[in-house]
């Protein structure tokens, strides 16, 4: 058999748009001689199951559910959490579940998304953002009650304290509100602060867990909570055309991605804030700060034209959002030698020749 393709440098070694992007690895494509093929819609894979109840101790949860998308198992946890409408779900105006889910909490829940911008321009905390903001349950039949609160840890690479996570947790548990966690990129969470995914973890209702991101496994998260909120999550999960019957393939590589790339998270983090730093040094504003594995680019103030950009990334063969820089455990030391020159050179074009024109959202400019 030719492994070729699984060589120890990646296709993905000079990607910066996403970590999502890493590519499986040979250990992990070796991983599925071992791979069980069970029906995991029944139950009976137990590849699938391993994965589900490791990721559930790791977290202090009692079940897990694997699924093959954020999106999914966001979505499916949202509805589970809430019972009847109307009812509303409160979270940040960035939050993934709210700007990235294609409408699914207003299509799949029939929730009235509560979008708030922090005043502290990186978390949502108790005393600012959420209680002026809660709508009570208390028989006013023209509103719709808060009944979720979804939190995002890490949110645009940014590190949610666990001391306001604890406060708005308190509240929930006071006040009959759930707590979801979308938790897409907790384990950079865990690996910059030490805080462990149990303590996390232990303040939410639900969390949900990438498997893909950052970690490089091909598919899949894992939703994370008690064992009746996972049997309730299953319906929906199919209902959504989520059902996978030979999981264990998927379940087997992502087993493998957890133990071997877990602890390679924290270089991602030196790489992001290295790159932080030189734009500090060289006067180029940054969105936010630098916490994790991401470095958010303030084009507009900089004055930095995409076009540019483009040009530049054409030129050093390397691939990045405008504004968007994400580090991954797979990306070379040449290409990222190649990443700080192509934003040191942009920035200094845009000093010359200072663009003023229309900036593009991240998300929106691929190439």
């Amino acid at each position: 058999m030719d492994f070729s393709n699984f060589s120890d440098i990646s296709p993905a070694h000079n990607e910066f748009r996403s970590d999502t992007f890493t590519t499986p690895t040979l250990s992990m494509i070796s991983s599925l001689t071992k791979a069980t093929l069970g029906d995991s819609v029944y139950n009976e894979d137990d590849s699938t199951i391993e994965l589900e109840k490791k990721v559930a101790d790791m977290t202090g949860k009692e079940a897990g559910l694997f699924c093959v998308s954020g999106t999914l198992s966001n979505q499916i946890c949202l509805r589970v959490n809430l019972k009847q409408p109307p009812y509303s779900i409160l979270c940040d105006y960035r939050a993934h579940v709210y700007v990235h889910e294609a409408g699914g909490m207003a299509t799949l829940s029939q929730a009235m998304a509560q979008p708030i911008k922090p005043k502290n321009g990186i978390y949502l905390t108790l005393e600012d953002d959420i209680l002026p903001n809660f709508i009570p349950d208390d028989g006013e039949i023209h509103g719709a009650p808060t009944k979720l609160i979804s939190l995002e840890n890490t949110l645009h690479g940014m590190l949610f304290p666990i001391e306001e996570i604890a406060k708005i947790s308190e509240f929930c548990s006071n006040n009959d509100v759930k707590l979801h966690l979308d938790g897409a990129r907790l384990w950079n969470a865990s690996a910059a602060t030490g805080i462990s995914l149990k303590e996390y973890c232990s303040y939410f209702d639900s969390v949900s867990l990438c498997l893909s991101k950052t970690l490089g496994a091909p598919i899949g998260t894992v939703l994370v909570a008690d064992k009746d909120f996972v049997k309730k999550a299953n319906h929906f999960k199919k209902q959504n055309g989520g059902g996978i019957r030979q999981s264990g393939l998927l379940a087997t590589m992502a087993i493998t991605a957890i133990d071997e790339n877990f602890g390679k998270l924290q270089r991602t983090h030196e790489m992001a804030q290295e790159l932080g730093n030189l734009c500090k040094e060289n006067g180029i504003a940054l969105e936010h700060p630098v916490e994790t594995n991401f470095v958010f680019i303030d084009f507009p103030k900089n004055k930095m034209s995409s076009d540019v950009l483009i040009k530049l990334l054409k030129e050093n063969d390397i691939k990045l959002y405008a504004s968007r820089v994400a580090f991954h455990y797979q990306i070379s030391d040449e290409s990222f030698e190649k990443c700080k020159r192509v934003v040191l050179e942009c920035y200094k074009d845009a000093q010359k020749n200072p663009y003023t024109g229309k900036s593009y959202s991240a998300y929106y400019l691929s190439k």
